[in-house]
């Protein structure tokens, strides 16, 4: 019997390239003015050279999924497998990925760099430390947090309210302890007392702006303009009138170039910026999508979690701000997940069940309908698994048909770019028909907040509509007068449901939204509508994938996937 090699066996026997070699599959000169070697392996594009690049009539090919349950669907994977699956059929095709926080890679979800003969690589790097941009993310938001308080120490001429500082401080970890603490409790003359939290990193607004800027000069704008106090006299207090966004930008310097890699089969990837899209937006920057967009002919994205939370956002929240239309979407499922939907238990996954993935099939159906809802065509991608069967897959054929929606069975995981042809030959039939003055978003900037929540509550959740208390409303009035009303929302709830409730599986009807709080994000220019019990630090499982990571007597990593 074939002995299945992991992720990692597999990671470490690829015949990896000198990234000079992959750059110039993109025509990137070998020249220090284009990129800047990070290693053998890695290196980052030079925005001076991004500038000089001319736009393509390029097609952009958004990978989004069913509601995600621990079957598990395969985002990723197949955007990976997908990019190959373009360029084995002689398109050129460039891969945009968020970069893995290490908050998963230690917690519960594990790694982001794909899986199987669909990686990109070296999976180690990208999965913790990579190029260091998290941690320079880290920095600069934690130096606006050391700004306010030194502030405050040193007399607070911007007559600051310590009871009235909303800027909170990150780490890019799980740590649920943190997510209420104490500080200035050192019994120095000029401390103040006060409570504060910290949030995981990719929910930092300064992560958001660094991936809805176009530019360097718009970064640091967009930081200065960030709200993270009131004063006592109830006047907002921005980032620049404590002369923050200078620092800041300078922080963010080198992280801001977009990191480029490659795939298994030494295709371009590049690899940029990492908001979750359950508490952020789940987007990779504008700036990458862009740059590739002036590099490739098909580009190939994704957007975190389900359609109702990752691609919500990227077609109402990041095209709104890059000006940017996809051609068409994949919409990712399994089997194995759709029988959860339909209520089968984990363990009894591998058996036929064709009664359970009927059950399952609206919520697939869901996301179909709501993808429609922007003026886009879908394609499903079935990421296959050995215990699927000849009779579940008719079952989902006939499903789709009625539907008129294809479906391609991907089997990139064990075959690569071989795996995902009859999805590439999909992609590349339904980006010629396609009509991008058809896209829309769900609602107009002037539409006002509350409206553009109940429109996605009720047209992407297919709730009743709304709850909010005289608390949020008084939130949301205050943002309204202050000239913010036509921001874009950004919904924070759970992943795991089209509710608030992350139990509910499948496709739930006529349940309410409950809103628990409206967030100003002023410097990343959105709206945070914090929903249901959803937290934006979370914390570790009661066996977190920690604790199977170590170095083996080789020196090799051995836990990681």
């Amino acid at each position: 019997m074939k002995k299945i090699k992991s992720d990692i066996e597999i990671a470490r026997a690829a015949k990896i390239k000198p990234i000079g070699e992959v750059l110039s599959k993109a025509n990137i000169p070998d020249d220090p003015f284009a990129f800047s070697p990070m290693g053998r392996h890695i290196a980052k594009i030079n925005l001076e050279y991004i500038s000089t690049l001319k736009k393509k009539e390029s097609n952009l090919i958004l990978v989004t999924a069913i509601t995600p349950t621990p079957a598990g669907e395969g985002k990723t994977t197949t955007s990976v497998g997908l990019t190959d699956g373009l360029n084995k059929i002689g398109k050129q095709s460039v891969v945009c990925l968020r970069e893995p926080s290490l908050g998963p890679s230690f917690g519960m979800k594990g790694g982001a760099a794909g899986g199987g003969y669909a990686q990109v690589i070296p999976m180690e790097q990208i999965n913790l430390h990579f190029t260091g941009d998290f941690h320079a993310i880290t920095s600069a938001h934690n130096l606006l947090s050391a700004l306010i308080d030194n502030h405050i120490y040193w007399g607070n001429k911007l007559n600051i309210d310590p009871k009235n500082i909303i800027w909170k401080r990150v780490l890019d970890l799980n740590d649920r302890a943190l997510r209420k603490i104490e500080i200035n409790q050192e019994k120095l003359k000029a401390n103040i007392p006060r409570n504060d939290s910290f949030d995981i990193t990719v929910a930092s607004e300064v992560m958001a702006i660094f991936c809805l800027s176009n530019s360097i000069q718009e970064l640091e704008e967009k930081i200065g303009n960030i709200t993270v106090a009131y004063s006592k006299d109830k006047k907002p207090i921005y980032a620049k009138d404590l002369k923050a966004h200078g620092p800041m930008t300078v922080l963010l310097k080198e992280a801001v170039r977009p990191n480029v890699v490659q795939t298994l089969e030494n295709n371009l990837a590049i690899i940029h910026g990492g908001p979750f899209a359950n508490i952020a937006h789940g987007c990779n920057s504008i700036l990458a999508t862009k740059t590739a967009l002036k590099l490739s002919e098909y580009v190939v994205t994704e957007a975190g979690f389900g359609a109702d939370l990752g691609a919500e956002k990227f077609l109402n929240i990041k095209c709104r701000k890059a000006g940017i239309k996809p051609s068409c979407v994949v919409l990712v499922a399994t089997i194995r997940a759709l029988k959860m939907h339909g209520g089968i238990e984990k363990n009894d996954l591998q058996k036929e069940n064709l009664e359970g993935l009927e059950k399952g099939l609206p919520n697939l159906e869901r996301h179909i309908n709501n993808i429609k809802k922007f003026g886009l065509d879908a394609i499903v991608a079935i990421n296959h698994f050995t215990s699927d069967t000849e009779n579940e897959i008719k079952i989902i054929r006939n499903y789709c048909s009625e539907l008129g929606v294809k479906v391609s069975i991907c089997t990139h995981w064990s075959d690569g770019g071989d795996g995902t042809k009859d999805l590439a030959n999909n992609v590349v039939e339904l980006c010629k028909k396609n009509n991008k003055s058809k896209f829309k978003y769900l609602y107009s900037d002037e539409t006002p907040i509350l409206e553009k929540i109940e429109i996605i509550a009720k047209d992407i959740y297919n709730a009743k509509g709304i709850e909010v208390d005289e608390k949020t409303k008084e939130q949301v009035k205050k943002i309204e007068q202050a000239g913010f009303g036509k921001f874009p929302v950004c919904i924070a709830k759970t992943q795991y449901s089209f509710s608030t409730d992350p139990n509910l599986k499948g496709a739930p009807s006529d349940h309410n939204l409950t809103v628990r709080e409206v967030r100003l994000s002023s410097g990343a220019e959105f709206l945070v509508v914090v929903c249901g019990s959803i937290t934006t630090m979370p914390g570790l499982p009661r066996t977190p994938t920690a604790d199977n990571i170590k170095l083996n007597k080789k020196g090799e990593i051995e836990g990681l996937f």
